[in-house]
């Protein structure tokens, strides 16, 4: 499981830490454990997290599953730099400083610039971000400083040549997403290699939309004998400058199923690519909303509205014709949260969402489906 481009990292699959399986709202940290114990038997190293995660609780999951647990030459892990935390360049080195600690480590392997964008790599220029990260790695606290990136090839470009110090770069790829204008990922992954940038890979399935599959897709899978996730995650495994894929794992199960496959990480053949390319037209004819349930537009929403709740219940419906959804959406998503008509459209949430949706609008669609007749 020797990597081509960073040769301390085992393999090419790491644990991403934004899904931390959970007992009510509070992470399940027993089973956390075990699935640590898990993937490091399996011979893997590789933790990606962030501050935001789970409102600040997987760092320090980190420090009581892993770091407190392991020795620090066990493991590898990545922290990111994220725009709500810092206002100024003085605020960038404290907040640093209690990511080291909430996450137990006197280093990060890899520091990433979380979530860039046009607008808010503004934000991180103005502030000297990257300037303060090259200052970090020269003192030893990063190993590696590099990005992850959410929006067009072109703006991925820009960075790039004003940072040409960026050492990787975290791309959203999946066979759903490659070819797709909105997300602009096969293009984007294109800029990387122009750039001789390895790339890591994270949203394989979606946020789970490449494992949950309709019968009809699924019936490609079970033609092939493979399960979604495989099929998945070994594509997203194959382009030359892929040296990480990461996967957010919410059970035990899934961990042990992924690592299985994951060990030797082969490309799909042409019967398995036959396979994602008929589910992948399969998905697209459904017009599904997309969301990936990333979260980011709930911390933000000034009303508290349940947006990737409200979502699945939406595709849920138009799948299954599930009246079901109605009560749902009145006795659980909405009884401590705001209703979609409560959205006050201040874009908050469209700002910050990975996938570019036209949140507002489709929050119109789901007001107008749920409570008309209120």
């Amino acid at each position: 499981m020797t990597n081509r481009f960073f040769p301390e990292i085992h393999g090419k699959f790491g644990f991403g830490c934004m899904r931390f399986p959970k007992k009510g709202e509070e992470i399940d940290r027993e089973q956390v454990c075990r699935m640590v114990d898990a993937f490091l038997e399996a011979g893997f190293n590789y933790f990606d997290t962030a501050h935001g995660y789970h409102s600040g609780m997987s760092e320090t999951t980190l420090k009581a599953a892993l770091t407190s647990r392991y020795p620090r030459d066990r493991f590898l892990l990545t922290d990111k730099l994220t725009e709500p935390y810092f206002r100024s360049e003085a605020e960038i080195r404290p907040f640093f400083e209690s990511q080291l600690a909430a996450c137990g480590v006197e280093y990060f392997d890899f520091y990433l610039m979380h979530a860039q964008n046009a607008r808010n790599f503004e934000h991180f220029k103005a502030c000297r971000a990257y300037e303060t990260a090259f200052a970090l790695k020269a003192e030893g606290k990063i190993r590696h400083v590099g990005i992850s990136f959410h929006d067009t090839a072109e703006t991925l470009e820009n960075i790039l040549k004003t940072y040409p110090e960026i050492e990787v770069v975290q791309i959203q790829f999946n066979y759903l997403d490659d070819g797709d204008d909105a997300v602009d990922s096969r293009r984007v992954y294109e800029v990387c290699a122009k750039h001789c940038k390895p790339v890591i890979v994270m949203e394989p399935i979606k946020g789970g939309t490449l494992t949950n599959l309709p019968a009809e897709a699924m019936a490609f899978c079970s033609a092939v004998e493979k399960s979604p996730a495989e099929l998945a995650l070994r594509y997203a495994a194959a382009p030359a400058q892929v040296f990480m894929v990461l996967s957010g794992m919410s059970a035990l199960e899934q961990l042990q199923e992924n690592v299985r496959f994951m060990a030797d990480a082969m490309p799909l053949n042409e019967a398995e690519q036959d396979a994602v390319n008929k589910i992948r037209a399969n998905l697209r004819s459904r017009k599904l909303v997309g969301c990936t349930g990333c979260r980011y537009c709930v911390d933000g929403c000034p009303m508290s509205i349940l947006i990737p709740e409200m979502f699945k219940s939406l595709d849920f419906l138009h799948e299954t014709h599930d009246w079901n959804q109605d009560r749902y959406y009145r006795k659980v998503l909405t009884v401590d949260h705001g209703k979609a008509s409560d959205c006050v459209r201040c874009g908050a949430c469209e700002s910050i969402c990975p996938q570019s949706l036209p949140i507002r609008d489709y929050l119109a669609q789901i007001a107008e489906r749920f409570e008309k007749q209120e």
